[in-house]
């Protein structure tokens, strides 16, 4: 971080997949601001990339049962068995794994939902005051298929909410529903308009309200509209 700030460039942090790592993240982005000021160059969060990593599927269940057994094996072979990392022990189960990796409010590791992830990501962004992009680490906890759909719910759900590509639609249903009165008048004009018309009344009536696009609370009923024609004629 001292090094990005000294030449003004961007950084990856890799110390965010521990829960020590993601609450060290505001200290990170200090030495990087303090190292710019001392050069005279500038940082911007825009380009602080942040590494995770997760699994997810469409309940926490299926996702432990999908990752917990590679977790397990990817964390006692590699990480203790090769890396040798200094004061991490080897796991006892998969669901040990799980726990001590995703589990708890301040977890750096997702197993779960795309909602768990999102909860996540907007986390790790309080908590940091703010990143440029989010990393996924590619492992391979669960086999090829199960992976490729975590993926794909990640870019699927968890993108979107993220990144707010769902926020217009929100505000739409919302001003919907805000304003359904005023629908129901303009349908009820629409309605209005067509029962003035003998043939489109007709017609109407071979296609009826339950065939076309019309809500039940506009629709006339036509029997009675039928009966008020042949009274007049």
């Amino acid at each position: 971080m001292t090094l990005a700030g000294k030449y003004g460039i961007g950084i990856i942090s890799l110390g965010s997949m521990s829960t020590q790592g993601l609450m060290a993240l505001p200290q990170q982005w200090e030495f990087a601001e303090d190292a710019a000021r001392k050069h005279g160059t500038s940082v911007s969060r825009s380009d602080w990339r942040v590494l995770l990593s997760w699994h997810i599927a469409e309940t926490r269940e299926q996702a432990h049962r999908e990752a917990g057994a590679g977790l397990m094996h990817w964390h006692n072979e590699y990480t203790v068995g090769t890396l040798m990392r200094p004061g991490l022990e080897a796991f006892k189960s998969p669901e040990d794994a799980i726990e001590k990796t995703a589990g708890g409010e301040n977890a750096a590791s997702t197993i779960g939902t795309p909602d768990d992830l999102v909860k996540t990501i907007k986390n790790l962004i309080k908590v940091s005051g703010g990143v440029g992009t989010i990393v996924g680490f590619a492992h391979d906890w669960a086999n090829p298929e199960n992976t490729r759909r975590s993926w794909d719910m990640v870019a699927r759900y968890v993108i979107p909410e993220i990144n707010g590509y769902i926020d217009g639609l929100r505000k739409s249903r919302q001003f919907l529903v805000e304003n359904r009165a005023v629908f129901e008048r303009a349908g009820q004009a629409v309605m209005a308009k067509i029962m003035e018309n003998e043939k489109a009344a007709a017609a109407l009536t071979l296609t009826g309200p339950g065939r076309v696009a019309i809500p039940t609370v506009n629709a006339p009923d036509l029997q009675k509209e039928a009966e008020k024609r042949k009274t007049k004629a």
